[in-house]
């Protein structure tokens, strides 16, 4: 396995930077290698891309995500990779996004593009995509403002007791 660890800081509120990234099936418009994003469910995304001269398919599910904090997912499916993506704000126009990536290589490609930083480069490549789209807009092209708590979807915040259990409001 292997780990990739980007930030980025975009010119834009903690809110509207969050709920940009919810919408996976933009990424296309703006990630270069990123082919077809399909939402199949609250939890569940298709990804179709292209790594290096090879096209990959995977299905990921979001195990957790608190609004303008936050979003997990693992592959369930394809490529292996998992990874955390987290949203801090700077004041009140200015958002920190910090990217954890975890990744196996597939083949000796990819092994290689790995051990030369190519694939790195790429995601911070995608990152820095992701804030020029962020910064040419006034606003977010849509949002989804639910939450995953140990991968399963509420729409409405969840609220923990004082021991524990997850209370919808």
């Amino acid at each position: 396995m292997h780990k990739i660890q980007e930030v980025v800081v975009i010119d834009r509120p903690v809110t509207m930077v969050y709920n940009q990234w919810t919408q996976f099936e933009q990424f296309p418009e703006f990630m270069t290698g990123v082919e077809e994003v399909r939402q199949l469910d609250d939890t569940h995304v298709h990804w179709k891309a292209r790594i290096g001269s090879k096209e990959r398919e995977w299905d990921s599910e979001i195990t957790e995500q608190e609004p303008d904090r936050r979003i997990s997912w693992k592959a369930v499916s394809g490529a292996h990779n998992a990874g955390t993506v987290r949203f801090k704000p700077l004041g009140k126009n200015s958002t920190q996004v910090h990217l954890l990536l975890v990744y196996e290589t597939q083949g000796a490609l990819e092994g290689m593009g790995h051990a030369l930083g190519r694939i790195g480069k790429r995601v911070k490549e995608s990152l820095l995509e992701f804030k020029d789209f962020a910064e040419r807009h006034a606003f977010e092209t849509g949002a989804w403002r639910g939450e995953v708590v140990a991968g399963e979807a509420h729409r409405h915040p969840v609220v923990h007791s004082a021991v524990g259990w997850p209370l919808l409001r």
